[in-house]
């Protein structure tokens, strides 16, 4: 079973781009299921084969996981893993069908997604300092997070070559090799200029290679690194709530959509194949809404 994860993995990583966050995540959920099909057949994991596993099998599997208290979003995720590598193997003809394909996830509840009002992000984003190389950096990306929706794996993933900053566009590589350009504002544009012109340059090392964001050490900033860099300056805003980057990503949405955009525009800038994807945003103005009237009016 091994060489096939193996192939399975490689396929993710070389044809459908998934991050290496993502790609941890589909060998986790397949090795956790390997280790429960390998006691529940008796067979040691290495001599399991592809056509062992029946659907009874992934349906005890789902079941195993329910029982040990995980949600049912992780379960969901767990057998979509499952599912997309037998399909995998169906594609390669190791498989002639997929024990998974008639397989039902249990039913997840669509929790509305969080985000900033306006007031914070400019608050946010506002808040590095502009005469430090580390705090130009920080002002640029959080300009930059917030003008154009993108994801946290494709920022800091940004070249060089990606800035059109003359037409204000950024070219981005999303999932699935996808690439798409992203309008950004007036503000984003002249925090990267100024980013580029005083702060980059006194980060660069020999490692830094074409990566637009930098670390301290002149490497290329990871993900967890925005976290840490957002988390510190919410605390410094006194923000009072937990805030990610892909919160950021929900207050872009939901601002356009507040102020008039159109839907299927706004799926175009997000990289959502699904239109059903991006529809979440128009609960989430309507809750707006709601917490604007609840604020507002004296007998709400």
């Amino acid at each position: 079973m091994y060489p096939y994860i193996d192939g399975f993995l490689y396929y993710l990583q070389l044809e459908k781009n998934v991050s290496p966050h993502t790609l941890d995540n589909y060998q986790r959920d397949l090795f956790q299921g390997l280790d429960f099909f390998s006691r529940l057949l008796g067979k040691p994991d290495h001599r399991l084969l592809p056509g062992d596993i029946s659907r009874q099998h992934l349906r005890a599997f789902a079941a195993h996981l329910q029982s040990c208290g995980f949600a049912r979003a992780t379960v969901a995720r767990k057998l979509a893993t499952w599912r997309s590598f037998f399909r995998y193997l169906t594609r390669e003809e190791v498989l002639p069908a997929s024990p998974a394909a008639s397989l039902s996830s249990p039913k997840i509840e669509r929790r509305l997604p969080r985000f900033l009002f306006a007031d914070e992000c400019r608050v946010l984003v506002e808040a590095p300092p502009v005469d430090t190389p580390l705090g130009l950096r920080d002002r640029a990306l959080l300009e930059t997070l917030y003008a154009s929706g993108m994801r946290v794996g494709e920022l800091v993933a940004l070249n060089l070559g990606d800035l059109d900053l003359g037409r204000a566009f950024i070219r981005v590589a999303g999932k699935g090799a996808r690439e798409r350009l992203l309008p950004i504002g007036a503000c984003a544009v002249q925090a990267l200029e100024n980013y580029l012109e005083k702060g980059r340059p006194a980060l660069v090392s020999a490692g830094s290679g074409e990566a637009l964001f930098l670390n301290y050490r002149g490497r290329r900033l990871s993900a967890r690194g925005v976290r840490k860099i957002i988390d510190k300056y919410v605390r410094q805003v006194s923000l009072n709530r937990r805030v990610s980057p892909h919160m950021l990503r929900h207050s872009f949405a939901t601002h356009l959509l507040d102020n008039g955009a159109d839907l299927r525009a706004v799926q175009e800038l997000l990289g959502h194949v699904s239109l059903s994807t991006t529809q979440i945003y128009t609960h989430v103005t309507r809750e707006r809404l709601k917490e604007v009237y609840r604020r507002a009016h004296p007998r709400a």
